[in-house]
């Protein structure tokens, strides 16, 4: 099968090929996308541990808008005990963006239904900021 883009090197979040990033502190990898990225070098990047949140930690959602909103301070990311971590979400999103341009990707593969990747419906922090730069994102999970 051949991958979705045709780069060789690309980011990918962290929880997808394996490594035990979510909220939960679970390793779910995604088979589909380990498939998608044979032959091709990757960066495996956590948007919410590069803005310092630990692992695991409690579950967020996007309030009040998408990511794009949450970079123009529009809406939050709120978890569930009520806490901003905005500031966090935005940090990560900087230092995936900033790991994207050292290595000069133009693509990703990031975790579907997340408040910092997800693509569909509401997009996350990381997306917006990503899409924002012209680099090219795709979903698993």
């Amino acid at each position: 099968m051949d991958p979705p883009f045709p780069q060789k090197k690309c980011l990918v979040s962290a929880c997808l090929v394996g490594l035990c990033t979510r909220y939960d502190g679970q390793c779910k990898p995604d088979s589909r996308c380990l498939q998608q990225l044979a032959g091709i070098h990757w960066i495996p990047v956590c948007p919410e541990q590069l803005g310092g949140l630990p692992t695991p930690r409690t579950a967020a959602d996007l309030t009040g808008g998408d990511g794009h909103d949450v970079l123009a301070h529009r809406a939050s990311v709120v978890d569930q005990n009520g806490r901003d971590v905005s500031p966090a979400f935005i940090l990560g999103a900087r230092q995936v963006l900033a790991i994207a341009r050292a290595q000069q990707i133009e693509h990703a593969i990031l975790k579907a239904r997340s408040p910092s990747c997800g693509l569909q419906n509401r997009v996350g922090v990381t997306a917006a900021l990503l899409l924002t730069h012209g680099i090219h994102c795709h979903e698993f999970g």
